[in-house]
């Protein structure tokens, strides 16, 4: 209760005056201590978000939702409105720009993850169905697929004898982040398939990707990525910084599995929860990038 009255406090009242007060000292605003006080990275385009969030400046806060196009713009505004000049701080709009080129492109990020989350898979779509037959040949390049609908598919961790089925929760993106990581990381991917497939410590790969992807889009929706993807992106992150994510929580994922040694396959979602935490907690770290430690294709 104390702690919800002071927050209100401090930033209805106390923040301001305090910003006040240091501008006056220092003769410069929240926004240039921020740009030149912290190093690029999550810590400087984290506080420089909550310093426009909490501003009482419309331009300010109007800074977030602005497109990639408008934001040279914005930051001119930005500068006339805080009367900074130039001159005295030739480094602070470029700052600023990096700062906001990761903020709106986190947002604009979560727009194109989810579109690719609500695409259902269609096996009336000859592209969606000539993704899921890549994904088999990147996988089980040796061996061929005896027709469209097999139990084959559960070598490689699918439920049924139609992969669509197992498509619903997650849609297209769940399947192109499999192809992208068993086609940028050839060698890992059937390594941790082949891990899989152990007779003792095995699960169901595909299965178990989908369900990574719906941790990375958790996490995506949250916030809690913006610290990997402000220190590793520098700029607006991509779909490609997404399924680069993806990468990193597959192979490792794998390594935490096998390392743990579970008794079977029922006790998935204890450890996948552990996993979870475990990477939860890294992201607290202010120099985290989740980034896959071997070289991709």
């Amino acid at each position: 209760m104390l702690g919800s009255i002071w927050q209100y406090v401090y930033t209805s009242f106390l923040r301001y005056w305090l910003k006040w007060l240091v501008r006056q000292a220092t003769g410069t605003c929240e926004l240039q201590r921020i740009c030149s006080g912290c190093k690029p990275g999550a810590t400087r385009t984290a506080r420089a978000e909550y310093s426009l969030q909490s501003s009482k400046n419309k331009v300010l806060r109007g800074a977030l939702e602005t497109s990639k196009d408008g934001l040279e713009k914005c930051v001119d505004q930005i500068m006339k409105e805080k009367n900074i000049k130039p001159q005295k701080d030739p480094l602070f709009k470029g700052s600023l720009h990096v700062c906001l080129l990761q903020i709106t492109g986190y947002s604009s990020l979560y727009s194109s993850v989810e579109d690719l989350r609500k695409e259902v898979f269609s096996s009336d779509n000859p592209e969606h169905e000539a993704m899921l037959l890549k994904l088999w040949d990147l996988l089980m390049p040796t061996v061929e697929l005896e027709s469209r609908v097999t139990k084959q598919w559960g070598d490689i961790g699918f439920q049924g004898d139609d992969p669509k089925t197992d498509f619903r929760g997650m849609g297209l993106l769940g399947l192109i982040n499999l192809v992208f990581f068993s086609e940028n990381y050839s060698a890992e991917a059937r390594q941790v398939l082949s891990h899989a497939n152990h007779p003792k410590l095995g699960y169901s790969y595909a299965i178990v990707g989908i369900n990574l992807t719906e941790m990375a889009y958790s996490l995506l929706k949250s916030g809690a990525l913006k610290p990997h993807f402000y220190n590793s992106v520098q700029g607006a992150p991509e779909l490609r910084d997404f399924h680069q994510l993806y990468c990193y929580l597959a192979y490792e994922f794998d390594r935490f599995w096998v390392a743990e040694e579970p008794e079977s396959i029922m006790h998935f979602n204890q450890y996948r929860e552990r996993f979870h935490s475990l990477v939860r907690a890294r992201l607290q770290e202010p120099d985290v990038s989740l980034a896959l430690t071997v070289a991709s294709r």
